[in-house]
């Protein structure tokens, strides 16, 4: 229950696209409210809130170093979405295996003039 939980509130935090651009931008190192506000037409309180909601999910944390407080990414919670995301990716990457079977399978039939899949399609013309 409390792994449902927690990715319930990542799956949340994930939804809003500044929540998206911030992880992406903190991806790439740790930064600060104003810095994470730059690219944003939104109010620093507002960066906040986000920040806040990423926080609770435990997509980021924020440290203490001397005035500032660098918000980091924290790969635990996007590990665990992820975890939860492939078995899902692999059921899908059967899915296409046998289609892709199938089809390379047509194909062949469809090469090969005489084979009894074409007999049974020229009768049906």
């Amino acid at each position: 229950m409390m792994i449902a939980n927690s990715l319930d509130n990542t799956f949340a935090a994930l939804a809003d696209p500044t929540r998206r651009a911030i992880l992406a931008r903190l991806a790439l190192g740790e930064a600060t409210v104003m810095e994470l506000a730059e690219p944003f037409a939104m109010t620093q309180p507002a960066i906040s809130k986000h920040l806040k909601v990423l926080e609770r999910a435990g997509l980021i944390s924020r440290g203490r170093d001397a005035q500032r407080r660098p918000c980091r990414i924290e790969p635990k919670a996007l590990a665990q979405a992820d975890m939860w995301l492939a078995q899902y990716r692999r059921l899908w990457e059967s899915n296409f295996q046998r289609l892709d079977d199938l089809l390379d399978a047509l194909q062949l039939a469809e090469a090969m003039p005489d084979s009894p899949r074409n007999e049974d399609v020229k009768q049906e013309k």
